[in-house]
């Protein structure tokens, strides 16, 4: 049996870590780096390049160096090298494997498991693609864990920690913000918001419009023409984005970076810490947002926070701080390797499950609602965000239509009220149903998060036992502009979202009650019931209600249609 290891798969940088005489030790790569930057690249003579080696080459190859993969992850991205195809966990694979490697070597002895950590906001298809870039590398993953949560774990433990902390995780690729309650060994996840796109490589590419944009201005030469250029241009960036974080201005020199007919031109500019920041301000505001959602989901103040966690490189970026400041006071809690944290949580946990840590208990959360599309386009939450896992819950449904002989459920993932405003997770058709009126067949719908955060889906029919279930897999691909805009879009179409459930429920009784009529004039024979002044109206101000977007209308028209329903039912 070998040992477990904790692995910190990051969009910059990786890290592994593993429990050495009970304490969390950072496991070197060959170079002697602590960190492992996340870069695989493939050289023109078949040679695989991982980490610095990769990075270090990434002008001259730039087209077959490959980075931040870790936002491809649950996309269908494919890239061909050399004739193979290489989807993005494979890409990832690489990455762990060499971590993987260097381990082994450090430790001399096998590494076969690992607990390895992913964003907080990441949905079931990007949970899926790390377990199985894990795999690849060849690990078993015992565990997929929330990276906030996992730092919690770093920073709780030396510190012996109580009460409710706040973990803000800014990253190269992704921003998570978790609040947890600490008690005793006891960790647990309240709430969590994140974006999946937002971290160092997108305050870097700001950094990169501004240096071609006056580049530009200079030479009336655009350097996104030279694949070489920019990408020397986003190294420049990135060192200057770190040197702001010590100094209140950074010197942009890049010799050669391009040419004309009057002969070389050199890059060549100056960036201020205030200008640095005026080209992120959004971001920064979007952060704050976050932040401030984290903790009115979790149900508290600032005030309420007794410590502020800081993780992820980005965390050093005096703006970031200085706002943190502003919110929370001196609750900041400042690492010396925020980097590391994530990894070193990971390991604490690998050794929760190995033994060789007692005690403990982690209790994590699940970030995006789960449920199913329902007749007429509407999104039934199962299991709610913020919910703990593991976790199991169902709900009964029915059919639709009389004599339904199958159903299709339809696997969804998201905030809003609209199932084609979700994710699709997946498909499946329950078949076998014996005819009946609708409304008469009870199907159990039941969903399973196991502790990695990944769903399983099973349908029942309760008379017959017929049964199909499903498991989330890794290839259903999911846009990552979309993950931004479900956790930023909810609360902002919250009476978008009320309008179409009220018109839904309206539309549900108009359809009850035009049923109720027919069955009335058909049972006595009667055609009076059309020219019926009181039915006339109502008909009317109901198709009023549904043809307009007033959610007050809307509201009284669903109240007024309730007491005709049950007028009728007493007819």
């Amino acid at each position: 049996m070998g040992r477990a290891v904790g692995i910190d798969f990051g969009t910059t940088n990786s890290v592994i870590c593993a429990l050495e005489g009970g304490e969390p030790v950072v496991i070197p790569n060959q170079r002697g780096e602590r960190l492992t930057p996340s870069v695989v690249a493939f050289g023109e003579e078949g040679e695989l390049l991982v980490g610095t080696a990769a990075k270090n080459q990434s002008v001259i190859n730039c087209e077959r160096t490959f980075r931040s993969i870790k936002r491809k992850l649950g996309e269908n991205f494919k890239v061909n090298i050399d004739g193979r195809e290489y989807a993005a966990a494979q890409i990832a694979a690489i990455i762990i494997g060499r971590l993987k490697e260097s381990a082994e070597e450090f430790l001399g002895e096998p590494i076969t498991e690992a607990i390895i950590t992913v964003p907080a906001y990441f949905n079931d298809s990007q949970r899926q693609a790390v377990k199985l870039a894990g795999e690849l590398a060849g690990l078993e993953v015992k565990r997929l864990i929330n990276e906030p949560t996992a730092a919690a774990l770093a920073f709780g433990m030396p510190r012996n920690q109580e009460g409710t902390i706040l973990v803000f995780d800014l990253g190269g690729g992704t921003f998570d913000v978790s609040v947890l309650d600490i008690s005793g060994t006891v960790y647990e996840a309240l709430a969590t918001r994140g974006n999946n796109k937002l971290g160092g490589d997108d305050f870097d590419a700001r950094v990169v419009h501004h240096i071609v944009s006056d580049f530009y201005q200079k030479h009336r030469i655009d350097l996104r023409e030279d694949p070489m250029a920019m990408q020397k241009a986003r190294d420049a960036a990135e060192a200057a984005k770190k040197e702001l974080s010590e100094s209140a201005s950074a010197s942009i020199h890049v010799p050669f970076i391009s040419a004309d007919r009057e002969g070389p031109k050199h890059l060549q500019m100056t960036l201020t810490r205030q200008k640095f920041e005026e080209l992120v301000a959004d971001y920064l505001d979007e952060i704050d947002g976050l932040v401030s959602a984290a903790l009115e989901d979790a149900g508290m103040s600032p005030s309420d926070i007794g410590a502020v966690a800081l993780v992820g490189g980005s965390s050093r970026i005096p703006a970031v701080r200085r706002r943190l400041e502003e919110k929370f006071g001196n609750k900041l809690i400042r690492s010396s390797n925020p980097d590391e944290s994530v990894a070193v949580g990971a390991c604490i946990q690998a050794g929760v499950m190995s033994g060789g840590v007692k005690g403990l208990v982690l209790v994590d959360i699940t970030p995006l609602t789960l449920g199913i599309e329902t007749d007429n386009d509407v999104f039934v939450p199962i299991i709610e965000r913020n919910s703990c896992i593991p976790t199991t819950r169902g709900r009964v449904f029915t059919t639709v239509t009389d004599g339904q002989t199958s159903v299709e459920v339809h696997v969804l993932q998201g905030e809003r009220a609209q199932a084609s405003r979700n994710f699709s997770l997946g498909r499946f058709t329950l078949e076998g149903i014996p005819p009946a009126p609708r409304g008469v067949p009870r199907i159990d719908v039941v969903f399973d998060i196991d502790v990695n955060g990944i769903a399983h889906v099973r349908a029942q029919n309760e008379e017959t036992g017929e049964h199909r279930e499903i498991r989330i897999e890794a290839g259903n691909a999911v846009d990552e502009e979309d993950v931004r805009k479900m956790a930023l879009d909810a609360a902002a179409h919250k009476d978008e979202d009320e309008l179409f459930i009220a018109r839904n429920r309206l539309l549900r009784q108009a359809r009850a009650l035009l049923s109720r009529i027919n069955e009335k004039a058909e049972r006595e024979g009667l055609e009076s019931l059309n020219d019926n002044p009181e039915i006339e109206e109502l008909v009317e101000y109901i198709k009023s209600a549904l043809g307009g977007g007033d959610i007050h209308q809307l509201k009284t028209a669903v109240e007024t249609m309730s007491v005709y329903l049950n007028e009728l039912a007493a007819v």
